[in-house]
């Protein structure tokens, strides 16, 4: 065991959006462990707090059945080295961050080897796989949770969460305004702005933008005083959007300035995910898209327990915003909702101020703070 001043973490975030959640949470920790050590898989926003990376985010970066079972030979040996990594470090504690097919497994077997584990982003068993709940309780030292229904919930289970709120809260701001960030994009700040968000997984590109593009050629036909921008994920490659872009018909901006680039959107045509609470947290009208292996697709269609999928209905507990999956996430759909919002200020609006309640769900400012916060003292409780 390391000295209480200079705690060794064991850090697993499986993919774009884990590192994301995960970064700013290590920064925190950093506050109150400033010797602190951190090794693990994860991407380039937790190396850059420090991480010692024994492989890339790449190496877990797949959603869905059918894709898992495809690619489980490399989540396998992957799974065995973060083990072997485990045991030969000796961490002090883990961090896991979402990713439960993985990092429940890997809680189990890291429990058994008497290492504390923090599980940061509850899996969600609000929505299907309730039965996880049993193992959370007896593999979890500690489950941070970013949404209050989500304590609640486990309350019910006789197991204690943590709300920490939502980290979203203090990242989701513009730093430029409208009219300065478009004319550095040499768009026009009095016409209207389409957001193409096709997610951050290279199959979520593939499968959303060339859809949302055919989307964008019939609003530009249909309503020609529109211009469209892209929110490209900065993991995703610029060259994977090369060859989209190339063959469609209609002008398009690609950004990574995510929001900036939000705040100057009008409405946004969005892969169903966090970027939907992002979307939100701005205010801005979406249609929500979600396009997925057909086998995948059954599945979950059976094993769901909730009537929405979108993370801004569901903590809405209502619908809000449309929700398009599979074939009905076809071009004509989402330009057909889009265009309504476009030619109707006074439905836009409506949309807006029903999100305006969705930010009020999420928690008080410093959700990441709260989360180390809770780290610590269980670190320092256990080991004083």
């Amino acid at each position: 065991m390391t000295n209480r001043s200079t705690p060794r973490f064991l850090v697993v975030a499986g993919e774009e959006s884990g590192d994301m959640r995960a970064a700013p949470l290590l920064n925190a920790i950093k506050s109150d462990f400033p010797n602190a050590s951190f090794f693990g898989i994860a991407g380039e926003r937790c190396r850059t707090e420090g991480v010692d990376l024994i492989a890339d985010i790449s190496t877990l970066s797949v959603m869905g059945f059918v894709e898992v079972l495809y690619n489980l030979p490399r989540i396998k040996n992957t799974f065995d080295l973060v083990l072997r990594a485990a045991k030969e470090r000796k961490p002090d504690a883990a961090i896991l961050v979402d990713y439960p097919g993985f990092n429940l497994r890997l809680a189990a077997e890291l429990h058994k080897l008497g290492i504390k584990v923090f599980y940061y982003v509850s899996p969600q068993v609000w929505a299907w796989k309730a039965s996880r709940i049993k193992i959370i309780k007896k593999v979890v030292d500690r489950m941070l949770v970013l949404f209050p229904f989500e304590k609640e919930l486990y309350a019910r289970h006789n197991y204690q969460a943590d709300f920490v709120g939502h980290p979203l809260i203090d990242e989701v701001h513009a730093s430029k305004n409208r009219e300065t960030f478009l004319k550095e994009l040499k768009l026009d700040p009095s016409t209207k702005v389409v957001g193409l968000l096709p997610g951050s997984r290279p199959k979520e590109l593939h499968r959303h933008l060339p859809v949302m593009l055919k989307a964008a050629a019939i609003i530009r036909n249909e309503f020609p005083e529109s211009q469209f921008l892209i929110l490209r994920a900065k993991n995703l490659p610029e060259a994977a959007f090369a060859e989209f872009i190339a063959s469609s018909p209609t002008p398009v901006k690609v950004s990574t300035d995510y929001y900036n680039a939000l705040n100057a959107c009008d409405v946004t045509m969005t892969a169903s995910g966090t970027a939907t609470l992002e979307t939100a947290l701005m205010e801005k009208p979406m249609v929500v898209i979600y396009q997925t292996a057909w086998l995948t697709s059954v599945i979950v269609r059976l094993l769901i327990k909730i009537p929405y999928i979108s993370l801004v209905n569901i903590v809405a507990g209502k619908k809000i915003v449309t929700e398009l999956l599979q074939e009905k996430a076809s071009p004509e759909n989402i330009a057909s909702i889009l265009l309504d919002y476009l030619r109707d200020n006074q439905k836009a609006k409506e949309i807006s101020r029903e999100m305006q309640i969705i930010r009020g769900k999420l928690g008080e400012s410093g959700a990441s703070k709260r989360a180390a916060r809770v780290i610590f003292e269980e670190m320092t409780k256990t080991r004083a």
